[in-house]
């Protein structure tokens, strides 16, 4: 039997790598449940770090939430830019300094702050609509017009980063999360990667110094304020590289749960239909799109010794695959775990991680989804998908990058 079933992981994963498994995983991880929920990965060459792979959910949130295990550091990334700024943020680092970078963000992560954005969200969806309906009947690229910019201009406004620079913010982001991708160490996208992480340091740095000079109430200006006060532990360039990150996660994230999640609530009219003025049924429906379309879809954590997970023997500084994705679908934990329905029970999921390292912009994505989607479907009932929506082909941050749709329904 374990003989057999490192067959079946070894081709599971190949074709999850595939182009055909990247556009659609879920095959796969319903595969690899059916091994159990942690199998061991055989020693090769392309995975010659991971020593299993984790679908179930329990086990995946546990291995989550012990802070003994921890995210290996890639070797040599002193060498490279974007390497470096990787791993001089919180996301990236374990503690001591994962704690102590992780408190300075959560001091101005506060619930006053949060609620001082709905307005923001507000008056950035009703924009976006507007300009939705000056479209009349012609089709339409949601994510171009709303998915993407909905986030990108509510995080700039909470971050303090002029909305003209988002044009060149996202490029250099996407250069990051290309490289980010389980095939994206290619020497070219490392280049790039490299490029853009020196591009985005010296832009923040600008923005930074000119918050000493001019401040505001934004993200920026606070955590300047702080560090410049000797209270809280953070370097400049601690600073700068969470920055970095901080806006790439807490914004790749939100554009893939609006883009992910609109085809399937209009797959479920009754659904679309009455989220307006039914606050339960939306955060229900922000839940379940996180939970069956997570954007981010899996993470690594590396044995601080010679362990087990779930029996399966897994060597010190081994790494052990932990596939969110599937997780979220595990029918141990979720009955019937393809169904898309608002109103069910059961454990939270793990889109945003869970255990130290939660996403700390798991709060925003949430506040964006609760209050846009039933704007936009109360703006638009008929909105209707036009076309099969183009995914992004990254298996790490997996997303629907181009989605045409009509806002009344199609053509008169």
């Amino acid at each position: 039997m374990g003989d057999r079933r490192t067959v079946d992981v070894t081709q599971l994963l190949t074709r999850l790598y595939s182009d055909e498994g990247r556009q659609d995983p879920y095959p796969c991880y319903a595969a690899l449940h059916r091994l159990g929920p942690v199998s061991p990965v055989p020693a090769r060459a392309e995975h010659r770090s991971v020593a299993a792979v984790a679908v179930g959910y329990d086990l995946v949130s546990q291995v989550l939430r012990d802070p003994r295990w921890y995210k290996q550091a890639p070797p040599g990334w002193r060498e490279h830019e974007v390497l470096r700024t990787l791993q001089t943020s919180m996301m990236f680092v374990n503690p001591p300094e994962h704690t102590r970078m992780r408190a300075v963000f959560a001091r101005t992560f506060t619930p006053r702050r949060l609620g001082a954005l709905e307005p923001a969200v507000h008056r950035v969806v009703d924009g976006l609509l507007d300009r939705m309906a000056d479209a009349g009947d012609a089709g339409l690229d949601f994510v171009a017009e709303f998915a993407y910019p909905l986030p990108a201009l509510v995080m700039a406004e909470f971050i303090g980063i002029p909305a003209g620079e988002l044009d060149f913010y996202r490029q250099r982001v996407e250069r990051i999360d290309e490289f980010l991708d389980v095939a994206g160490t290619t020497p070219q996208r490392l280049a790039a990667a490299n490029t853009a992480a020196a591009e985005l340091r010296d832009f923040y740095a600008e923005l930074i110094a000119h918050r000493h000079r001019r401040p505001g109430a934004d993200l920026v200006s606070a955590l300047v304020e702080a560090v410049d006060s000797g209270d809280v532990e953070l370097t400049a360039d601690e600073l700068v590289s969470n920055l970095i990150v901080l806006f790439n996660a807490a914004f790749v994230t939100t554009v893939y749960m609006f883009s992910n999640g609109l085809p399937l609530l209009l797959a479920h009219p009754e659904v679309a239909a009455a989220l307006p003025g039914d606050d339960a049924l939306t955060r229900g429906a922000v839940e379940e799109i996180l939970r069956l379309e997570a954007p981010v879809h899996f993470l690594a954590r590396a044995a601080p010794h010679d362990t087990e997970v779930g029996g399966v023997p897994v060597g010190q500084d081994r790494n052990v695959l932990l596939i969110l994705a599937a997780a979220n679908r595990d029918p141990a934990r979720f009955p019937d775990p393809d169904r898309f329905d608002p109103r069910r029970s059961g454990p939270p999921s793990l889109a945003f991680g869970a255990g130290p390292h939660f996403c700390l912009g798991a709060a925003v994505s949430r506040l964006e989804g609760r209050l846009a989607l039933p704007r936009l479907l109360a703006r638009f009932p008929g909105l209707a998908v036009a076309e099969a929506p183009t995914y992004s082909g990254s298996l790490f941050l997996r997303g629907v990058d181009k989605l045409t749709v009509h806002p009344r329904g199609g053509p008169a």
